[in-house]
């Protein structure tokens, strides 16, 4: 999987998400990580690889593909796949002020 950085801006004209718990940067890291960067300051990592190779993955199945798992954008402060599947900022803010990550549990 590609260290590619993404840094699309946000995708809805006008929008400017300004929620403390809103993305503002993301990088496509190996392994289904992602490094982010919040509206804030804070600064952590999300490890999704659990769920997108979890027997449960819904749509998140079409991440396990390291291609398209590296088209991660952002979308008014949230992140974002082609096919629709998104992450809820709110969340990952609240893990990685605690720990520094974000992982979905087994």
């Amino acid at each position: 999987m590609s260290s590619q950085a993404t840094t699309e801006t946000h995708q809805a004209a006008g929008v400017i998400p300004a929620a403390p718990w809103r993305l503002r940067a993301l990088s496509v890291l190996p392994k289904w990580q992602l490094a982010v960067t919040f509206n804030d300051g804070l600064i952590g990592i999300v490890d999704l690889s659990a769920l997108v190779h979890g027997p449960d993955a819904g749509v998140f199945d079409a991440l396990s593909d390291p291609a398209f798992f590296a088209q991660a954008y952002l979308d008014c402060g949230a992140v974002t796949w082609p096919n629709g599947a998104d992450i809820a900022p709110d969340a990952m803010h609240k893990e990685i002020r605690r720990s520094g990550v974000w992982r979905i549990p087994d």
